[in-house]
């Protein structure tokens, strides 16, 4: 069956296969259509008219006319409802949709792809939704540079180097600083045997990160370079006894604090399974190594994404198993802390599919499921998936799980300001690491709980638990936690009226760059608050950058924080889509703090 396609990346057009069909006529059909289109549970009539025809003597009537010119334009589309739903059947395709359900739908060719939202067009005179337009365009385009670079991965994973350099150099054509993706192409040009031009492509971005950004070349690209894996003893037997035995030896080392000698052992796991040929047994190898990499060395770029597909290439497309469960899972995880939650939520889904009767698996799932609700202010998914995460961890006795769950769930109650909640969940996850002996955990959870300390004003206890995670933070140099104590030193200074020493904070929290863009998010935020607070001329910087990252991330909270931020500066249709915004989310702790700030309800 031939394809008709609404095209919204790029200069809007209607698409059909040996005609020219017609078009929609104005922008503001246009704009209904991506707005219809990107609105998955649908969007109240009176909304919608509201947020694109806020002139108009009849929004409703502006709006109903604008819905029968798509209906006359897309013969075979379904526009219906209160709420409005775009439905589309085939042979209908809309290429926004493509991009945010790529995940979901593997096999998606990420080279269709080109153009920002409804490019060209601009809706001044409807600053609201041109304020919604931005931060989509932002998430579009977060999402087809992730999809480009994960669709890399697998070519080189599938043994397709070629594939793999030109996607990976479509990639980088959008963002040239993308490390990730430039280590992908490094290692393709590497397996194609074209060393020179490797050697010439890690020079050249050397010379651009010096140049443009005043940085060193990333690690990451450097070590694609070399690509060395460990020599095994060439008359020591490729058996999965030999394997497992390389296994569970390395994960004894982690256990025990030794990081590097387990890393060690796990890389000799996979050199010697992929030696015996078990595809099943290189699977697991992998995704053993990747997850200890993620978890224990602080891994998040091309090396371990690229172990995960590489998995999941040698367990098979439609295995339904604990190892495949894991690998989707641990790309998930990825994408929510790389902030690409359409990704991220894709993997999830069919991570949850390959977990069917492993109620461990499932439980780390939900836990991720859980951070990524949490992250893009849908907090009631969020406290559903981490209380049945936590029920199922303790069913099964992992009292780690346990912790991670309960940990997040009281995250979730403290941005909600649900302070009783929090405590409790926190208390419960600080008693676990101690049972445990989890101190790599600890600064999160000491971190979260001084936050709550010091919003229920015991600014005392706050003190202490924030230095403490602190202290830890710097002691174990993980940049996520050292941001996330960094911020909270910040705010606990705000609340004392130390600016100084709140900027102090703030400024060494933003000198990692931590993997977990939730962290830079929330310390962007507070360093506009404080920069707004001393009248500092860095404040638009901060609240720009804000507003970029959380756009970018699907962070819808940080959105509106951004939109106050640029409100408090001057910005009247930021001030015109606080409220609209806020609307969506339904957050009680925001609505307060908006309430008292713009008188926002």
């Amino acid at each position: 069956m031939a394809e008709n396609w609404i095209r919204l990346l790029g200069p809007p057009a209607i698409e059909s296969p040996g005609t020219t069909p017609p078009q929609p006529r104005g922008r503001k059909a246009w704009a209904v259509l991506a707005y219809l289109a990107l609105q998955a549970d649908g969007t109240g009539r009176s909304r919608t008219a509201s947020l694109l025809f806020p002139d108009a003597a009849d929004p409703l009537g502006a709006l109903r006319w604008n819905l029968s010119e798509l209906r006359r334009t897309l013969d075979g589309v379904t526009v219906a409802g209160d709420p409005l739903r775009l439905t589309l059947q085939p042979p209908w395709r809309c290429d926004a949709l493509e991009v945010v359900d790529s995940a979901a739908r593997p096999g998606v060719d990420p080279r269709r792809f080109g153009g920002e939202l409804l490019e060209g067009l601009s809706f001044a005179d409807s600053p609201v939704f041109d304020s919604w337009l931005a931060d989509q365009r932002y998430r579009l385009d977060n999402c087809a540079q992730s999809l480009l670079y994960e669709a890399a991965l697998a070519a080189l994973a599938s043994g397709a180097p070629a594939e793999a350099a030109e996607l990976a150099t479509l990639a980088l054509h959008r963002d040239p600083f993308h490390a990730d993706c430039n280590a992908v192409l490094v290692k393709a040009l590497v397996a194609l045997g074209e060393h020179r031009r490797a050697r010439e492509h890690v020079t050249k971005c050397g010379n651009l990160y010096r140049e443009e950004l005043g940085l060193p070349l990333p690690a990451e690209i450097r070590r694609a370079l070399s690509n060395a894996a460990p020599e095994a003893d060439p008359g020591m037997p490729a058996t999965a006894a030999t394997v497992r035995s390389y296994l569970d030896a390395g994960g004894a080392s982690l256990s025990a604090g030794a990081v590097d000698r387990g890393l060690d052992q796990l890389r000799l796991a996979v050199v010697l399974a992929q030696r015996n040929g078990d595809g099943h047994l290189i699977a697991e190898s992998l995704v053993t190594l990747s997850g200890a990499l993620i978890h224990q060395a602080g891994g998040r770029g091309a090396e371990v994404a690229d172990f995960l597909h590489q998995a999941l290439q040698a367990e098979g497309p439609d295995g339904a198993s604990r190892t495949a469960a894991a690998a989707y899972r641990e790309l998930g995880y990825l994408s929510v802390q790389r902030g690409v939650p359409d990704r991220a939520a894709g993997w999830l889904d069919r991570a949850m599919r390959a977990a069917e009767g492993f109620p461990d698996e499932q439980a780390r799932i939900l836990a991720i499921q859980g951070m990524l609700a949490s992250d893009t202010a849908r907090y009631d998914d969020a406290v559903a998936s981490l209380t049945e995460s936590g029920r199922l961890a303790k069913a099964i006795g992992n009292r780690r799980q346990q912790a991670f769950s309960e940990a997040l769930l009281g995250r979730v109650y403290l941005l909600r300001g649900e302070l009783e909640q929090a405590a409790a969940s926190l208390d419960r996850a600080l008693a676990l690491i101690a049972e445990e002996h989890w101190t790599a955990f600890e600064p999160f959870v000491a971190g979260v709980r001084g936050e709550t300390y010091l919003a229920a004003g015991q600014l005392e206890e706050a003190a202490a638990m924030i230095d403490r995670s602190w202290v830890m933070a710097e002691l174990a140099g993980d940049h996520c936690y050292m941001a996330l104590a960094a911020g909270a030193e910040a705010r606990l200074f705000l609340a004392h009226g130390d600016l100084a020493a709140a900027e102090h904070w703030l400024g060494r929290g933003l000198e990692p760059k931590p993997w977990y863009l939730w962290y830079s998010a929330r310390l962007l935020d507070t360093a506009a608050e404080v920069a707004l607070a001393s009248r500092s001329p860095r404040a638009p910087k901060f609240v720009e950058r804000l507003a970029e990252l959380a756009g970018r991330s699907g962070m819808r909270e940080f959105t509106v924080r951004a939109q106050s931020h640029r409100a408090v500066l001057g910005d009247e249709a930021a001030a015109q889509a606080v409220p609209w915004l806020a609307k969506e989310i339904g957050n009680p702790a925001l609505d307060a703090f908006l309430a008292q700030r713009h008188g926002v309800r």
